[in-house]
């Protein structure tokens, strides 16, 4: 496995509320997008990597039947410390982020998330997406209220239906993936996604070039396009 990776404040927010992991070691890749008041998005990212960071050993001792399962309970774990981390300070009252995860074992990949962050595979020169985004305007499009065109300028976008601490109790998505050969698995924040569309995502890949340069370009793109959040980008490459 390569993993290549970017994590940027952008080009009008103060801080990074963004934050990747990367634990080759157990075979675990997460992005969360941390959300609330000063630096509580910060605190709150951290936090849920840290339960990730915290459980990823166990992980590694599961079978694959169980794995799905334990990797949701860690997702459970971070949302009930954030919430109880959100309750004890009134600096960070009302924090929650996004939480992308996946697990990699040698023939299967496990997804759990919770947030409007995304997981993509890249397969037979196609982009899939493998999330949906726990948003408002994403329940609108899915329920046919609005097109996805007019989900890229609402002024709602960014209202999440679902987040890591947002209260006790969480439903996390999850699926096992049975790997392929060449399988590319992209996880990336909103400040992404906004900023460039799938088709052009699926554009760049097609495009000649190593993943470090496809990495480097998008990167680029997006601070050319004003970079109006933190962008965070994570790429998994199955050799």
């Amino acid at each position: 496995m390569r993993v290549l990776s970017f994590s940027e404040t952008g080009c009008v927010r103060k801080n990074n509320e963004d934050a990747c992991l990367a634990l080759p070691e157990y075979g675990v890749y997460a992005v969360a997008d941390g959300m609330g008041g000063h630096l509580a998005g910060e605190v709150a990212a951290r936090t849920a990597l840290d339960e990730l960071i915290k459980g990823a050993p166990h992980l590694a001792a599961q079978e694959n039947e169980d794995l799905e399962n334990q990797v949701r309970e860690i997702l459970v774990r971070a949302n009930r410390e954030v919430y109880l981390s959100s309750t004890r300070n009134p600096a960070t009252e009302g924090m929650g982020t996004t939480l992308t995860v996946l697990v990699f074992r040698e023939t299967k990949v496990v997804l759990a998330h919770v947030g409007d962050s995304r997981a993509y595979v890249w397969r037979n020169e196609q982009l899939i997406q493998l999330t949906r985004d726990h948003s408002l305007v994403g329940e609108l499009v899915r329920l046919g209220q609005i097109s996805s065109e007019e989900a890229d300028s609402h002024p709602k976008r960014h209202m999440l239906v679902r987040a890591v601490g947002a209260g006790w109790d969480v439903e996390v998505d999850s699926q096992s993936l049975e790997l392929q050969t060449g399988d590319i698995f992209f996880l990336c924040t909103d400040g992404v996604s906004n900023v460039i569309s799938d088709r052009e995502l699926e554009e760049e890949f097609l495009q000649k070039g190593s993943w470090e340069e496809h990495l480097e370009r998008l990167h680029q793109l997006i601070i050319e396009r004003g970079a109006p959040d933190n962008f965070t980008a994570l790429c998994c490459i199955t050799e």
